[in-house]
């Protein structure tokens, strides 16, 4: 039951963005009765924020075994794209919701921020271990910082329109610029 709790706030964020998602539709979409929900999570910023985090680390998860079968020839390239689906996944269009209605709703980001610190530093730690860098030479943490940037910039865009061309194409240039960027350990 929970597991649909959070599939369906997920779902709701990004269809109804964060006005339109209420308790009562969540509900009705995870098909559980409004009083489970409520015993689970008493408020809709409870949901939303466990739902977030939670299906978040479930798409860490799905990287994990993605980078697994990571090519030799192309490796950088090949990490690009598998960051880069984080930021054009459900679950990044949610936290965006999230994130727009936490600028201003106090409330919401004393919540919301310690979620994106967490995720921010566990991603950067993560792009860090695939990429095969140690974060204290050269600029190696600026350019990794750099990367996610502009890895959730392409995703800000994504949302409003379907880039992948465009997105392919600066990928293809940024795997080129890390190559001859980062100091590898």
């Amino acid at each position: 039951m929970r597991q649909r709790l959070m599939e369906a706030t997920v779902e709701c964020l990004v269809e109804l963005g964060w006005a339109g998602t209420t308790t009562t539709v969540v509900s009705q979409r995870a098909g559980v009765s409004r009083g489970a929900q409520l015993h689970h999570f008493p408020t809709k910023q409870d949901l939303v924020v466990a739902a977030v985090g939670h299906l978040t680390e479930r798409r860490r998860e799905d990287m994990r075994r993605e980078a697994e079968d990571l090519p030799d020839a192309g490796r950088t390239r090949a990490i690009l794209e598998i960051l880069s689906r984080q930021y054009t996944s459900p679950v990044f269009f949610a936290a965006l919701e999230l994130w727009v209605a936490a600028r201003t709703d106090a409330e919401l980001r004393e919540s919301v921020a310690p979620l994106e610190r967490r995720v921010g530093r566990e991603t950067h730690s993560y792009a860090l271990e695939l990429l095969g860098v140690d974060e204290a030479r050269g600029d190696n943490r600026q350019i990794v910082q750099a990367t996610l940037d502009l890895l959730r910039g392409l995703g800000l865009a994504a949302s409003l329109s379907d880039d992948a061309k465009r997105r392919a194409a600066v990928l293809d240039s940024w795997a080129v610029i890390l190559d001859n960027e980062l100091e590898m350990s």
